[in-house]
């Protein structure tokens, strides 16, 4: 099989916004099922793709033909950031060593030719354009969408230099409302990002703080639905408190946001620099440890009796691995880089599984 990536992993994300996806054939047609609900709002899936692949609205628009019904705007922020120097993605030798499952990764040029074995490596620092632009887009983006079609802003703060908590609490809530008053129907806090070297990234380990942001997100917002996005938890105790301080204030959580691991050249340097030894892995080989974490999550949840819902994302280019999260106990599945590669994945999932 060929295998043709909408994203042109040589060229600038500036560059890839700009052109949006390159796909072999046209959107064939997408099945009819009956609607079902997500975050409380009618859906005609709840399938979907998660922040990172669809920039703008030349990403969103086409990839909400192929039946993607729940389409994550990539992440932005109340000021413009330039992405990392290429290279921002790359393919990976994701098995690794099989007895150190969270150890180095090797760069490849060698992908086979099965597109749902292929993992990757991404190191973006989640640039953003100005919020001029991105809220005309948004606002572009939700027009083009069909009834039962859901558009999620995903959004982050940028810390200034002397910038604190409240600071960067409210830089959240100001882009969350931003993105509402543009049209989004949903919000994601991206508190988790493996790729940025500053407070932003991983606020989601820090309980306390995740509930400020939160509060402050959900006073911007009203009772727009909010997602937070989140990586894989060094404990279940650290599950347990972020879901405890945020029921209430989310309506939900996406997880997992890739899993980090030193990636490599052959040589040993790192793939995107010194400052990024680790980054973010995604596809095949975090299927798994990804099911098992939205497993855990749902448990926790169902324990404690909180009420936020999961949106899965974790290597899923097939319809066995969208089952996988479902039945780990997922409310719905988000590919993330799999639609690269699998644009008609959802079609497929919705030929075969109606009730999805």
């Amino acid at each position: 099989m060929a295998i043709q990536c909408s994203y042109d992993i040589t060229r600038s994300w500036e560059e890839n916004c700009q052109r949006g996806p390159q796909f072999l054939e046209p959107a064939g047609p997408v099945p009819d099922g009956p609607w079902k609900t997500f975050l409380g709002m009618p859906v005609r899936s709840r399938l979907g793709i998660a922040a990172g692949l669809l920039a703008n609205s030349r990403w969103v628009l086409p990839y909400a033909k192929r039946g993607f019904d729940i389409l994550t705007y990539k992440t932005v922020r109340s000021e413009a950031r330039e992405c990392y120097p290429l290279p921002n993605w790359v393919f990976v030798d994701g098995e690794g060593n099989p007895d150190d499952p969270a150890g180095p990764v090797t760069v490849t040029d060698r992908i086979g030719d099965d597109p749902t074995r292929i993992s990757s490596s991404v190191c973006f620092g989640m640039p953003s354009v100005a919020p001029g632009i991105w809220r005309d887009d948004v606002r572009q983006a939700r027009s083009g969408l069909a009834p039962g079609q859901l558009l999620i802003v995903s959004v982050v703060a940028t810390p200034g230099p002397r910038d604190g908590l409240d600071e960067l609490a409210d830089d959240f809530a100001r882009c969350a409302a931003w993105a509402v008053a543009s049209g989004s129907h949903a919000i994601e806090a991206n508190l988790s990002c493996p790729n940025v070297c500053s407070a932003e990234g991983t606020l989601y380990h820090d309980a306390e703080a995740s509930r400020l942001v939160a509060q402050r997100i959900r006073a911007a917002i009203g009772s727009v639905p909010l997602l937070l996005k989140l990586g894989a938890f060094p404990s279940d105790d650290a599950m347990v408190r972020l879901f405890r301080a945020v029921n209430g204030l989310a309506d939900g959580v996406t997880m997992v946001n890739c899993l980090s691991r030193p990636v490599l050249h052959p040589n040993g340097e790192p793939v995107f620099g010194a400052r990024f030894r680790m980054a973010g892995v995604l596809g095949r080989s975090i299927h798994r440890p990804s099911v098992e974490i939205v497993r855990a999550a749902k448990n926790c949840l169902e324990r404690e009796k909180l009420s936020l819902q999961i949106a899965a994302v974790g290597g899923a280019s097939t319809i066995e691995d969208i089952a996988d999260f479902f039945h780990a106990g997922a409310d719905a599945v988000l590919c993330g880089s799999s639609p690269m590669y699998l644009p008609d994945l959802a079609i497929e999932a919705k030929r075969r599984h109606p009730e999805w």
